[in-house]
């Protein structure tokens, strides 16, 4: 399939540019050229086979979107979140496959490594993991526990110097392909603990799966144990219970908040152009009404999310973001993108579901980030649990 040039221009309705560093619009400068100039060409080629781009692995690497805010001694870029944002939403406005497989690495694989591992862990996995040299994945969703996590069935037993880990995965980015998964699992006292589990150990296995209408540049697959004797050396030492991958989703969210938002950019940015270009009863379509409508509601509510997201990252950046409030943002911006895609794919028309324009892979896509790392409803109840104090859970 033939590329279309990427004519990508980023909408900044209320000068948010003002308040970035040189530093911050230096970064998300060199991500959006390497998207204009690596991704998008090749990206609808890729999805419209389901395959997933590996070699864009070593030079996310490269670019330092692995592992951003990780400390530049393990090999990561020391940056500040605003950064690790703009980072996301460039990514994403490629595509949502790309950012998963950078929000994955940084926020799922490489922060539970430093938050909670030895010394050891992480100089052996982060330089690694952050060159892109190696590709890692997280463990957590099982078939019958995805939004209830903690009636997880996966567990290990012990044995001498090692453990033995039984069960299962499911929908799990990047593991097709990963050499490492962060893995949460229950031990014998019932307490759910993160292992490290290397490709290769008997009885480890990662089968894809097929068959995705979303995420398709994306590889999604199961992790399966059966009867893996891992080293106890593996075992994240400083974290015990559901505090562990709940505070690496909430890293992981924050960045699908600016993600989303900017996969809602280049949705918007597209109709916007072809409007302008369209000719219908004499005119250009951006001139009727109803198409103004549209528009107009599009740029309003990514402004609005564009702001919520900036003050969220420097609250994370003062520390004083709540899971909460990254629950409010992740699900503001995943349904603003949902629909945006579907006003954006009615202004293009019949022209809309082709791959000649992102619009339609946009939309499916946006079915899957809606539904990742929290459901839509089930970031609607934290908001609810978080200013009532009732728990609509139990």
């Amino acid at each position: 399939m033939a590329a279309k040039t990427d004519a990508f221009q980023s909408p900044d309705y209320y000068l948010l540019d003002d308040l970035l560093s040189e530093e911050h619009k230096m970064i998300r400068d060199a991500i959006r050229a390497y998207v204009k100039k690596e991704i998008s060409p090749i990206i609808e080629d890729y999805a419209q086979r389901a395959a997933f781009p590996q070699h864009i692995v070593p030079q996310l690497g490269s670019l330092g979107c692995f592992g951003p805010t990780v400390p530049v001694a393990y090999g990561g870029g020391g940056l500040d979140y605003i950064s690790y944002g703009l980072m996301m939403q460039e990514l994403e406005r490629g595509d949502s496959g790309i950012r998963s497989t950078a929000s994955v690495q940084g926020s799922l694989v490489m922060f539970p490594i430093y938050a909670y591992g030895s010394e050891e862990q992480r100089k052996k996995y982060l330089p690694k993991l952050a060159s892109g040299e190696w590709l890692g994945c997280f463990g957590l969703t099982e078939p019958d526990h995805g939004s209830d996590p903690s009636g997880m069935l996966t567990r290990f037993v012990d044995s001498g110097d090692q453990v033995i880990l039984n069960g299962s995965k499911m929908w799990i980015s990047n593991a097709p392909f990963a050499q490492v998964a962060v893995v949460w699992a229950k031990d014998e006292q019932d307490e759910i603990r993160g292992i490290i589990v290397e490709r290769g150990m008997e009885g480890f296995s990662t089968p894809e799966t097929h068959g995705k209408w979303s995420l398709r540049a994306s590889a999604t697959g199961e992790l399966v144990f059966d009867q893996v004797r891992v080293p106890k050396s593996n075992i994240l030492p400083q974290v015990k219970g559901l505090k562990g991958p709940l505070s690496c989703l909430t890293k992981a969210r924050f960045g699908i908040a600016w993600g989303a938002v900017g996969s809602a950019m280049d949705c918007y940015d597209t109709a916007l152009r072809y409007s302008k270009e369209r000719i219908q009863f004499g005119r250009p379509i951006a001139g009727f009404q109803l198409q103004q409508k549209k528009l107009a509601e599009m740029i309003t509510e990514i402004t609005k999310a564009q702001w919520l997201n900036w003050r969220l990252a420097v609250l994370m950046d003062e520390g004083k973001a709540t899971p909460a409030q990254v629950s409010m943002a992740k699900r503001n911006a995943c349904e603003l993108a949902v629909h945006t895609a579907r006003e954006a794919r009615q202004i293009l028309g019949g022209m809309g579901i082709t791959g000649e324009y992102s619009i339609m892979r946009h939309m499916m896509n946006m079915e899957s980030v809606l539904t990742y790392e929290g459901t839509h409803d089930v970031h609607l109840l934290i908001t609810g649990l978080d200013i009532t104090g009732i728990n609509a859970f139990t």
